[in-house]
């Protein structure tokens, strides 16, 4: 997207040396101090986790391979269920040395530390194909071992610049050209133009609204491979975004289309067929439609891997899809003729506040060889799943009953007529936030719980649904990786975590705490890090790692990890650090989740605030005197409103990437979660709430704000508001601009952590941090974290 300049940093410090308290620092810290927190960094520790079973992943024969790091190195296993067998996927010295040899030694493969994502056998697995990325390999293992790269029509640098969308046979390629949708034969490399009155701003398949900027095509092949269901996105009339990177000279403007909360155009997609051999455009006869989905913040809720909210029928005549409001509040289930471009409206629901389609996962699903219809709802206060007639529209039972949410939908028996999904909050007297896998009938009855074990458990199922990958685990306990059968019977024992030589390294795990919401009765939960030198007779300054949702919380997964983003690393230097997932946020009732609709500032600061005054009164070693607050993006958000609404009880703030007003990122986030922008009379608004320039005069406390130059996701602008009136209201603080990075802070990240740390340490505890303690390089940390096991929750 963006050229990325030479990396340099800008600090803009207006601010004063002294402890939150104003008095002479204390301690000094040694780099040995800081050495001993960074060991706890992600990039140090998931390598000294063993046997993990990540990502696995389902062949076409019935059986899985994984990645598995070990103490010898990364290792690739394949699983065979029906014969309930485990062994290696070939001989990885023997492919290693025929990866190098096919690029003539400029890929120097290590045998044990092999980068593949794709891996495909045939002729009784002496042959294999493997692939990372763009590059694939076809090797022969049969004798000593030979690999040629498969090159696509075109030539490598071709295939490069495609980001295409293969037909469900393999045999054709759909992509964008110069905003137009093309077809490519993937066996000869012919190429043939689908559309032609595609043009800037007005292109086909385009993935690039908003804050989303990609070069993928956003398009849905029939089953047959015969036609496309796409778009054809209208962006002329959407206002623009503009950013300069930091450059010697003149620096290049940068603008994309980038539509705000208010705006009175946006984003809008005409819905189109093509019929790809006659390259024909059928356009479905509707209205125009919002650039919305039933569950994310963008059209496409997989980075542009997928259309969520578009099915094909078995027999690729008719194609179903759902149009969302502008405001997230109504939907539309229409079903439309693939060749006359004729809609019917099936059903609809609205909902008072928003409406969403599952967690994490898009679950309607349109059952054309019955013509019926599977439909998510939290109608009434959970997320259950209903069948409807999508002949007449008209329901005809409720699927799944009870409290607890269905999450996700992993598979669909239309034989047996049953559904597999997974839930949370249904098993009573267990943490509401561990992922279960059930099986139920259509007609409501039969649910079967599938993974009984009291932990957070992750499923993939085969192709085939015969069987599933049950990986589980807590924050605590490591993981126990099976393959049951679909009646959720072991089949096989597929590996157990090792964390015997993490634990020796002096790893200790996190905490799992239980505190009451500020209604004092609503349980919420999180996790506590403390030194892993703690001592009891001290008091420590306690630190909170927050995001607001509401589309996701604080504390992230609750599957076993070795690092929790840098909160042990951070506890070392002396705190207890915690998170704590706050009303507002998703995974329990519906009530929980919309509790703050339409008052972003609330931020669930309220419920950071009682939890932790409830954690001091529990454990004296809290100085619940000395709080500190920081959060990246919604969690720069939400410190920076805490330290503006609650300056007396939060006394240093770190406030990264946050889009402090929601007026000024994009349109669909904010509509869906505070409503549309209403203007009143008087000039006010219903955003007024939100904005943190509008309070930033309340300041008392040390905060710290951050943010990239080239941020476009949050523009910059989000941080210069407040910026601004904090200047106005005569306020010291602190503020790191780093130019010419985007919403993550790339190779920035190490020095952003250590400022953090830094920050904290003499501000909150009163110490004094060693002079520019210098991390592991960016390029270090990075190749750490790819020679690990791949499976830890968050790296930085």
């Amino acid at each position: 997207m963006f050229v990325k300049n030479r990396l340099s940093v800008i600090s803009v410090v207006a601010g004063c040396c002294l402890s939150a308290n104003g008095a002479a620092q204390g301690r000094q810290l040694t780099n040995e101090d800081y050495a001993r927190a960074e060991k706890f960094m992600g990039y140090n520790v998931n390598a000294l986790v063993y046997h993990g079973v990540a990502r696995p992943t389902w062949m076409a024969d019935g059986r899985f391979w994984y990645r598995d790091n070990g103490p010898e190195g990364i290792t690739f296993t394949v699983v065979d269920p029906g014969k309930g067998t485990k062994v290696p996927a070939f001989d990885q010295a023997k492919l290693a040395a025929a990866l190098t040899s096919a690029t003539g030694g400029k890929m120097k493969a290590d045998a044990w530390h092999l980068v593949i994502s794709e891996i495909e056998f045939s002729d009784g697995d002496k042959t294999v194909v493997v692939g990372s990325g763009s590059r694939r390999f076809h090797c022969d293992l049969s004798g000593a071992g030979v690999c040629t790269e498969v090159i696509a029509p075109g030539g490598e640098q071709a295939a490069n610049k495609i980001h295409g969308v293969l037909s469900p046979d393999k045999t054709k390629e759909a992509f964008i050209r110069d905003w137009n949708l093309w077809m490519r034969d993937v066996a000869t490399g012919k190429e043939a133009q689908l559309t032609t009155d595609g043009a800037k701003d007005y292109g086909y398949a385009t993935d690039n609204a908003g804050w989303t900027m990609s070069d993928n095509a956003i398009l849905v092949w029939s089953p047959d491979g015969k036609k496309i269901a796409t778009f054809q996105q209208d962006q002329r009339k959407t206002g623009e975004m503009y950013m300069v990177p930091v450059t010697n000279g003149h620096p290049e403007l940068k603008a994309w289309k980038y539509p705000l909360v208010g705006d009175k155009d946006v984003t809008m997609i005409e819905r189109v067929v093509i019929d790809v051999d006659a390259a024909k455009t059928i356009r479905l006869k509707m209205p125009p439609d919002q650039h919305r989905s039933t569950l994310c913040d963008d059209v496409s809720c997989r980075g542009g891997s997928g259309w969520d909210d578009v099915q094909w029928g078995a027999d690729g005549r008719t194609l179903a899809f759902v149009s969302t409001s502008r405001d997230h509040k109504q939907e539309w289930m229409r079903i439309a003729d693939a060749s006359t471009g004729e809609v019917r409206e099936v059903m609809g629901e609205t909902a008072p506040k928003f409406f969403e389609s599952g967690n994490d996962k898009v679950n309607w699903k349109y059952l054309s060889k019955t013509n019926e219809l599977l439909w998510f709802s939290e109608r009434d206060g959970w997320g259950q799943m209903y069948l409807y007639d999508a002949a007449t529209g008209k329901l005809k039972n409720q699927i799944t009953h009870g409290d607890g949410n269905v999450t996700q939908v992993l598979r669909v028996d239309e034989t047996a007529r049953k559904i597999y999904f997974l839930g949370v909050g249904k098993e009573r007297g267990r943490d509401p936030y561990f992922s279960h896998y059930y099986s139920i009938g259509f007609d409501g009855n039969g649910m079967k719980l599938l993974t009984p074990e009291n932990a957070d458990h992750a499923v993939t199922v085969s192709q085939d649904g015969r069987y599933f990958v049950d990986v589980y685990s807590t924050a605590t306990e490591p993981q126990t990786a099976v393959v049951r059968d679909e009646s959720g019977k072991v089949a096989v024992d597929v590996a157990k975590q090792d964390i015997s030589k993490l634990v020796a390294y002096g790893w200790v795990p996190p905490v799992p705490i239980v505190v009451k919401a500020r209604d004092g009765k609503t349980d919420l939960y999180g996790y506590m890090f403390k030194p892993t030198n703690f001592d009891a007779s001290k008091k420590y300054p306690i630190v909170n790692s927050v995001y607001p949702g509401p589309q996701t919380g604080s504390c992230g997964g609750r599957g076993f990890a070795a690092a929790h983003r840098d909160w042990q690393s951070l506890a070392e230097l002396g705190f207890v650090v915690v998170c704590i997932d706050g009303m507002g946020t998703p995974f329990r009732s519906k009530v929980f989740h919309e509790f703050y609709f339409g008052d972003l500032g609330d931020n669930t600061i309220p419920d950071q605030v009682v939890g932790m005054k409830e954690l001091a009164s529990k454990y004296p070693w809290i100085d619940i005197e000395k709080v500190g607050m920081y959060g990246h993006s919604g969690g720069g958000n939400a410190t920076a409103a805490a330290m503006f609404h609650y300056p007396d009880f939060f006394k240093v703030g770190i406030a990264e990437s946050g889009n402090h007003d929601q007026r000024d990122y994009e349109d669909d986030w904010a509509e869906k979660w505070n409503g549309l922008l209403v203007k009143n009379a008087d000039g006010t608004t219903n955003y007024d709430s939100q904005a943190n320039q509008y309070v930033a005069k309340n300041l008392k406390g040390h905060l710290l704000l951050a943010h990239g130059s080239m941020d476009n996701n949050v523009p910059l602008n989000n941080t210069l508001l407040v910026v601004d009136a904090l200047i106005k209201a005569n306020k010291d603080f602190d503020l790191l601009i780093i130019p010419n990075v985007a919403h993550g802070y790339g190779e920035a990240s190490q020095y952003m952590t250590r400022r953090r740390w830094d920050y904290f340490v003499k501000n909150l505890a009163g110490d004094v941090p060693p002079h520019e303690y210098e991390m592991k390089s960016y390029a270090a940390a990075m190749a750490a974290a790819r020679s690990g096991p791949g499976d830890a929750e968050d790296d930085q």
